[in-house]
């Protein structure tokens, strides 16, 4: 079983920064898809940001440019640095690891930005 553990939430104020962390269980060498979900209430969950193994990157149009994807294999840890923040952002950000055929999530960490 993989488990993923998310790390850094938390209240800043609009224009802040924050980084999330993603720790995973198991080495993320061959992860194929690691991605960070962000989800409010009564909306559905929307991809933020993705990496696949290559190191490839995308990202939602409205972080374009704020927000930064990385993965660190030799920590088996993925990051989600964002800057700028505005109170559009405030949401549970939930990150994502894709390992052959299964899907793993981790348990949601809370970001809020107050205007």
């Amino acid at each position: 079983q993989v488990q993923l553990v998310e790390s850094g939430g938390g209240l800043v104020q609009a224009g802040g920064s924050l980084r999330l962390s993603c720790a995973v269980s198991t080495s993320i060498f061959s992860i194929f898809f690691m991605g960070w979900y962000r989800q409010t209430p009564g909306k559905q969950r929307e991809l933020v940001a993705g990496i696949g193994t290559s190191g490839v990157t995308n990202y939602a149009d409205s972080v374009k440019g704020r927000f930064t994807i990385s993965r660190d294999s030799a920590k088996n840890t993925m990051y989600l640095q964002m800057d700028r923040l505005k109170p559009e952002d405030t949401a549970a950000y939930y990150c994502k690891a894709v390992l052959r055929t299964m899907a793993y999530w981790g348990q949601g960490t809370q970001v809020t930005v107050s205007s």
